[in-house]
């Protein structure tokens, strides 16, 4: 098993700063959300605003990624490709997943918001999921353990009706995009981590309206729902310190 990194008080400053771009980012994507722009122009004025900060788009080229942002539709869960064909219609729900590199270190956040009016269902689908990320950061407690993250994302999910995706997950975050330990969104039977003081944490629950099941388009990346039901998607980066948990992407709700 790989070695978990604990961060320094000026690291996890670094981050806090990569982290509040990151949040900036997806509050002006927030803005730029109406119904006839196309997921590319999203995209473009993402990494303008990126890179105007002196930080570098993280997904960009990541693996093989094209787009400097997520956006994710519908059905869509997460890794959707920004493209010039496709605009956004009253009704969708779209998540934006978002990452850059400054000083040497990662943020990471993500959000889901609906264009124009949509029906209660999956009103309540964004809350839901939205609120498990919130009751997950309550868990990231020193001594806790990655599965109290899980349980609390879970049991909250399930008890509303929804389903949590099993074939994506969080993970620890640092001078690398993906780091120990994963953030399961459901409880896992094997050991699990102890929560410490320099854990950086990506916690991100996927949440589906209908079953958990989930499959990859010929893309190679985007993940959609088996049942072509609505998905929604919340993140942050989240600091586990003496204090409690500190919240680096604060302000992707403004």
């Amino acid at each position: 098993m790989t070695a978990i990194l604990l961060k320094s008080p000026e690291e996890i400053e670094i981050m806090r700063e990569a982290n509040q771009i990151v949040a900036q980012a997806l509050a002006l994507v927030r803005k730029n959300i109406v119904q006839g722009i196309s997921t590319l122009q999203l995209d473009k004025l993402a990494e303008k605003f990126i890179r105007e900060q002196k930080a570098v788009p993280a997904f960009k080229g990541y693996r093989g990624f094209p787009g400097s942002l997520c956006v994710s539709i519908n059905e869509q869960v997460v890794h959707g490709i920004p493209s010039k064909k496709v605009k956004l219609r009253e009704g969708d729900i779209v998540s934006i997943d978002c990452g850059v590199k400054y000083k040497g270190y990662y943020g990471d956040a993500a959000i889901t918001v609906p264009v124009g009016t949509i029906d209660q269902d999956t009103e309540k689908l964004i809350a839901v999921t939205r609120e498990s990320l919130q009751k997950a950061i309550l868990q990231v407690q020193s001594g806790n353990k990655v599965t109290d993250i899980s349980t609390a994302v879970q049991e909250y999910v399930e008890k509303n009706g929804f389903s949590v995706v099993r074939q994506f997950v969080g993970h620890g975050i640092g001078q690398n995009l993906h780091e120990p330990p994963e953030i399961p969104n459901y409880v896992r039977k094997e050991r699990s981590p102890k929560l410490m003081p320099g854990m950086v944490l990506a916690i991100e629950p996927m949440v589906n309206a209908g079953t958990a099941d989930v499959r990859i388009l010929k893309d190679g990346w985007t993940v959609v729902t088996q049942d072509k039901k609505p998905s929604a998607h919340f993140e942050h980066s989240v600091a586990v310190t003496e204090n409690g948990p500190l919240v680096l992407s604060s302000g992707t709700e403004d």
